[in-house]
């Protein structure tokens, strides 16, 4: 049986760079990353990714695919809700450990591709285990940056971010490398956190940025149209969204 394809892998010394410079991070809060673009600050602080850099699989795999978390209890639901199709292209981006990734992989058959993206070389190591295990040869694991998805243009029909976006360092410029990996009309579906006051838990109100309204308004000044909210769910939202222009 073939490895799953990961040509668009980071070459391993610039990954070994990557957990390098965030381990200095742990002891200078400032350097993790790669620094802003010119136009654009840190929209959260560097401690909020640092720890995903040398990520422990095991660990995080207890916490995301566990019971009372609302992402996997109605995981299947949410699954249905994205209408996918034989052959669709999607990208998991923030894959953690890839549980909707692996999920993602079966709908969309042989003919498809199932892009797992995230900043943290071990979870993509683990999902590419995982995804061989499970003789998903349609998966294909993206190490990317905090302000690029390192995908192609126009290779992408849906893109998908599960607890994601309230990650972005960079929002505006992953929300311009999502909209230029997507095909014309292609499909960005976020789930996030519910951010109210009265509502969300202390942890919610502070670690997640944005509500749903601002999170809506940044993503239709990126350019992409709302379309809907497929499903309806409690500690967190889903909303879908179009991607206009070329």
């Amino acid at each position: 049986m073939s490895a799953p394809e990961s040509r668009f892998r980071l070459p391993l010394p610039t990954r070994l760079s990557l957990l390098l410079a965030g381990l200095l991070w742990v002891g200078q809060a400032a350097a993790a990353v790669s620094p802003p673009a010119s136009d654009e600050a840190p929209a959260v602080p560097p401690s909020m990714n640092v720890h995903y850099l040398d990520a422990d699989v095991q660990h995080w795999r207890s916490i995301f695919e566990s019971s009372g978390r609302e992402l996997f209890d109605r995981r299947f639901e949410i699954l249905a809700a994205l209408d996918l199709l034989p052959g669709m292209r999607v990208a998991d981006v923030g894959a953690g450990t890839g549980l909707y990734t692996m999920l993602f992989a079966r709908a969309v058959g042989t003919a498809g591709k199932v892009y797992a993206v995230d900043i943290s070389p071990n979870f993509i190591d683990s999902i590419e285990e995982r995804a061989a295990a499970y003789r998903a040869d349609n998966v294909v694991g993206v190490v990317n940056n905090e302000r690029s998805t390192e995908l192609p243009p126009g290779s992408i029909d849906l893109v998908f971010l599960a607890d994601t976006y309230h990650h972005f360092a960079y929002p505006r410029s992953m929300l311009r490398s999502i909209h230029t990996a997507l095909v014309p009309g292609g499909v960005l579906a976020i789930l996030d956190f519910r951010r109210q006051q009265g509502f969300s838990s202390d942890w919610v109100m502070g670690h997640v940025r944005a509500g749903r309204a601002e999170v809506l308004e940044e993503v239709r000044r990126a350019g992409f149209e709302y379309l809907d909210e497929p499903l309806e769910l409690h500690t967190n939202y889903f909303v879908r969204f179009r991607k206009l222009g070329d």
